[in-house]
């Protein structure tokens, strides 16, 4: 049976919003446009502090840190909204890794770093507060 790979990326990104919204009480929304244009957040949250801006990546498996590719996309959108990149990507039978900047919680750090999904959180509800 085939998977219908943009079905699954939009039932986790489903997912991973109302996940969100059960860790920081912010709600987030699919942002349609990434399918119409390039360098656009796969989540956008309701709450205009929110730091970050999410890329969502669900497969089968795949490299550690997810790839390379995907965070070059998270940076230029990014960039492109003023905002922290943060990969988010989920392997099959695997936990979600959420990849960032080190300068995201080190100011003078450099590098990327990944943690799970409640460390992430905890960090973003850091740097809201």
């Amino acid at each position: 049976m085939m998977v219908n790979s943009r079905n699954k990326g939009a039932a986790y990104e489903r997912t991973t919003a109302q996940e969100l919204y059960n860790e920081l009480g912010i709600k987030f929304k699919r942002d349609l446009e990434q399918y119409r244009a390039g360098a656009h957040a796969d989540l956008i949250a309701d709450d205009p502090y929110f730091p970050f801006t999410l890329e969502l990546k669900r497969y089968a498996s795949g490299p550690v840190g997810g790839s390379p590719s995907w965070w070059k996309q998270v940076e230029v959108a990014a960039e492109r909204e003023g905002k922290i990149p943060c990969l988010i990507y989920k392997y099959d039978r695997a936990k979600d890794r959420c990849v960032i900047p080190l300068s995201a919680v080190l100011h003078e750090g450099e590098g990327l770093i990944e943690t799970d999904f409640e460390t992430f959180c905890f960090i973003a509800r850091e740097l809201m507060a």
